[in-house]
C-alpha cells in the first residue's frame, strides 16, 4: 500500500478551517505522491500486473483456461495454486494477477481506478496520496439478510443467523459466480490478519476481481509477499472469494462497458464454517468485499476460536497509563453509535492520565503459557464510519486521514478535499454529495451517505501505542461493555466475578428511540456487540466465553459495564461524554490498582462518590443520583425480557446465565 511519509514540520490546517478558500491556502509542506506513470517490473504488457514471478509466457489469457494456468504458476503450494485455478475455471476471468503488497503495485491499481472513472484523486494539497470513491446507491452497507452462515447443522447457526444448508448453497453460488469475472482481472491476494507471523495471528487468501478491495486490503491487512511466504511454509489459511458479479462479457462474447461502481442487485455474504471459507457476491462496498474484516475476523474466527480455546471479538483496545506510570490494556464491546471508536482514540483532558490506540474494532484474545489473556488488533487499518467524526469529537481520527487515506461516499469539495456531516460545525457553500450531484447547506439532504467510510493505516494515528503490533499481544487487565441506555443502567459498574461478566454481555441492549422503527423504549439486544456477527449459536458463544473464564481462573480480566447515555426526565443528556469518559476510564482502572472505591447494589458495584472525578465537570445537582439510580420494579421488568430473550436460544443457554438472571431477581426483591 502507498504510504507518504508526513513531515515533521508543517500542518495542514483544513480541518481547523473547512471553508477556506483556495486563494488563502497556506503552502503546503507534504511529500507528494510519486509520478504514476512511473514503469516498474511487471508481468503483464499494460503494466498493470505486480508478481515478481511472472506466469508463463507460453500460457494464454483471454479464456478460462488460460486464466487457470496462468494462476497455477504463482505459487509454490500445490494446495493454493489448485484453489485458484479451481476459482477460475469457475469465474473465467481474461487473467490472473497475484499481488505482492508493494508501494509499486498500490500506484498502478489507483492509477487504473482514476482513469477509468471508479475512483477521483483528491487534491494533494489537502489530502495527499487520498482518493474518493462512489459506490452504486443500491451499495451502501452491510447487506445481513443476504448473509448466511453455512453450518452442517441449522442450530450450530442459531436463531440470530440466517442458514442455509451448505450443499444446497453451493449449488447457488456456483450459478452466479458461473463467468462472473469474464472480461476482468482476477486478483489473488494473500494477507495475514495480526502481524506476520504472530502467536494469535492467522492468515488468508482473496479472490477478488476488484482493484478498490485490493488497495482497500492493502490498507486493512498485512498483505503480499510476506504472507504468501508464510502459506508457502504451510501455515494453514482461510479461503476468500469475492465478485462484484458484473462480468463485463457475457457467455456469447459480447462485450459491454464498465461502470464507476460494478455490482449486482443479487447478493449473498455466505460463510461455511466448517471448511473456513467465505464467499461474497455482487457488492463491492465495505465488509462485504473486505473480507479480512468482519468476515473473517469475526464470523470465521469466532468458529475458530471455539475450537481452538481463544476469543474473536467485535471490541476496540486501547492502553491506558495511570499518574503511578502504570499501564492496563483494556477490550471494550459497543454495538453501532455507542461510542466505540471514540473511546478507542481517545485523549486524557485528566492530569496525569495517557490514552492510547491498540484497536477500533476487532480483538482476538487467547490464553497465553501463563494463563493471561492477551489480545491483538488483527486489522492494519481503520475502516471508520465518516459522518460524525470531526474535530470537536474524535480529533485523533481526524488527524489520521491527514493523508494516505480511501475515502467512500463522503462528499467532495470544490477544492478537492472531502467533507461529511460533522467533520466542521459550519458545512462549506457548495459541494459534490456522495451521488455526484450538486449540494448546498439548503439541498436538505445529507451532503454524504450516513455510512459513508474512512479507510486508512492504523500506523497514521497519532494516538496509536508503540506496542500495538506486538506479534504475541497485549494483556487485557479489563472487559468493558456497553450499550446505549436512557434508563435503568448506571454510569459504570463492575461484575462480582467472571460469571456475572459474561451475563453483562450477554445481555447489552439499547433502547429503540422515535427516531428508529419499533416500540419507542424496546430493547434492541445485541449480546457482547456480536449479533450481526458470531459465526456460530450465540448461545454457545456465551458457553465458550465462560469455558474461558473457568482456564483464566484468578488471571481472568475484571469486567465492566458503561453507559453514557442515561437522560433525565426533560431528554437531555445527564453525562457529557466524549473526552469526560476519561473520567470513568480512570475509575476503571483505579479498581484495576485498588485506589477507586466502589459500593454493591443488585446489578453490581458502583463507584463510591468520592472515588469518581467530577471536578470542574458542569453537571445538575442531582445528575450523580441519577446516573446511578436503580429502580428495582424497572429491573424486575427488565429481567421479565431477559429471560424472553433468553427462550429465543431453547435449552443451549448456559445455566449459569439463566442462573445469574435469578440471582439479579432475587437481589432486587431483597
Amino acid at each position: 500500500m502507498t504510504i507518504i511519509q508526513r513531515p515533521k514540520t508543517g500542518q495542514n490546517s483544513k480541518a481547523q478551517g473547512a471553508t477556506t478558500q483556495n486563494s488563502t491556502k497556506p503552502r503546503n509542506t507534504y511529500a507528494f505522491a510519486p509520478s504514476l506513470t512511473k514503469t516498474t517490473q511487471t508481468s503483464r504488457a499494460d503494466g498493470e500486473g505486480t508478481d515478481i514471478r511472472p506466469a508463463s509466457p507460453s500460457t494464454g489469457v483471454g479464456t478460462a483456461a488460460g486464466a487457470s494456468a496462468a494462476g497455477s504458476a504463482g505459487t509454490t503450494d500445490p494446495a493454493l495454486a489448485a484453489w485458484v485455478a479451481e476459482i477460475a475455471a469457475l469465474t473465467q476471468p481474461d487473467e490472473i494477477v497475484w499481488c505482492d503488497g508493494s508501494r509499486a503495485e498500490a500506484d498502478r491499481l489507483f492509477r487504473l481506478q482514476v482513469e477509468s472513472g471508479q475512483l477521483i484523486r483528491l487534491n494533494p494539497e489537502w489530502r495527499p496520496g487520498s482518493y474518493l470513491a462512489r459506490t452504486d446507491p443500491g451499495d451502501v452497507a452491510r447487506v445481513e439478510a443476504r448473509t448466511f452462515i453455512c453450518s452442517e447443522h441449522e442450530h450450530d447457526a442459531g436463531p440470530t443467523n440466517n442458514w442455509r444448508e451448505p450443499a444446497v448453497m453451493r449449488e447457488e453460488l456456483a450459478g452466479v459466480f458461473e463467468g462472473s469475472m469474464r472480461g476482468r482481472t482476477m486478483y489473488v491476494v494473500p494477507f495475514s490478519m495480526g502481524p506476520l507471523g504472530g502467536s494469535i495471528s492467522q492468515l488468508g487468501v482473496e479472490i477478488t476481481d476488484s482493484p478498490y478491495v485490493v488497495v482497500s486490503m492493502g490498507i486493512m491487512t498485512r498483505m503480499g509477499r510476506k504472507a504468501l511466504d508464510l502459506i508457502e511454509a504451510g501455515q494453514p489459511w482461510v479461503r476468500t472469494v469475492h465478485s462484484v458479479g458484473y462480468p463485463l462479457v457475457d457467455a456469447t462474447g459480447i462485450r459491454r462497458a464498465d461502470v464507476p461502481w460494478p455490482c449486482d442487485d443479487t447478493k449473498y455474504i455466505v460463510h461455511f464454517p466448517q471448511d473456513r471459507e467465505v464467499w461474497s457476491y455482487g457488492s463491492g462496498y465495505g465488509g462485504n468485499a473486505l473480507l479480512g474484516k468482519k468476515c473473517f475476523a469475526l464470523r470465521i474466527a469466532s468458529q475458530l476460536a471455539r475450537e481452538e480455546g481463544w476469543l474473536a471479538e467485535h471490541m476496540l483496545i486501547i492502553k491506558v497509563t495511570s499518574p503511578a506510570g502504570r499501564t492496563h490494556h483494556i477490550a471494550a464491546a459497543f454495538p453501532s453509535a455507542c461510542g466505540k471508536t471514540n473511546l478507542a482514540m481517545l485523549r486524557s483532558q485528566l492530569p496525569g492520565w495517557k490514552v492510547e490506540t491498540i484497536g477500533d474494532d476487532i480483538a482476538w484474545l487467547k490464553p497465553d503459557a501463563d494463563g493471561r489473556l492477551r489480545a491483538i488488533n488483527p486489522e492494519r487499518g481503520f475502516f471508520g464510519v465518516a459522518p460524525g467524526t470531526g474535530e470537536s469529537t474524535n480529533r485523533s481520527a481526524v488527524e489520521t486521514m491527514w493523508g494516505n487515506t480511501i475515502f467512500t461516499n463522503v462528499a467532495l469539495r470544490d477544492d478537492g478535499d472531502v467533507w461529511w456531516e460533522g467533520l466542521t460545525d459550519e458545512p462549506p457553500a457548495h459541494l459534490i454529495d456522495w451521488r455526484g450531484e450538486d449540494w448546498t447547506p439548503e439541498s436538505g439532504r445529507p451532503a454524504a451517505h450516513p455510512n459513508s467510510r474512512f479507510c486508512v493505516a492504523a500506523e497514521q494515528c497519532p494516538t496509536i501505542a508503540d506496542d500495538w503490533e506486538d506479534p504475541d499481544g497485549v494483556p487485557i487487565d479489563a472487559i468493558v461493555f456497553g450499550g446505549r441506555r436512557a434508563s435503568n443502567v448506571p454510569l459504570v459498574l463492575q461484575a462480582r466475578d467472571w460469571k456475572h461478566g459474561v451475563f453483562l454481555g450477554a445481555t447489552i441492549a439499547s433502547e429503540r428511540t422515535a427516531a428508529a422503527e419499533g416500540t419507542v423504549g424496546e430493547l434492541r439486544r445485541d449480546p457482547f456487540a456480536m449479533l450481526p456477527f458470531c459465526g456460530y449459536n450465540m448461545a454457545d458463544h456465551w458457553a465458550h466465553w465462560l469455558s474461558i473464564g473457568e482456564k483464566l481462573d484468578a488471571a481472568a480480566p475484571a469486567v465492566f459495564q458503561v453507559n453514557w447515555f442515561r437522560k433525565a426526565p426533560d431528554g437531555s443528556f445527564l453525562w457529557p461524554g466524549f473526552a469526560e469518559n476519561m473520567r470513568v476510564v480512570a475509575w476503571i482502572v483505579g479498581r484495576l490498582e485498588g485506589t477507586a472505591g466502589a459500593v454493591d447494589t443488585a446489578v453490581g458495584r458502583v463507584p463510591a462518590r468520592a472515588s469518581l472525578d467530577v471536578d470542574g465537570l458542569d453537571l445538575a445537582p442531582d445528575a450523580l443520583d441519577r446516573l446511578f439510580e436503580i429502580d428495582p420494579d424497572a429491573w424486575l421488568a427488565e429481567c421479565d425480557l431477559t429471560e424472553h430473550f433468553f427462550a429465543r436460544f431453547g435449552g443451549r443457554v448456559p445455566p449459569a446465565m439463566t442462573a445469574e438472571l435469578e440471582s439479579l431477581r432475587y437481589r432486587l426483591r431483597h
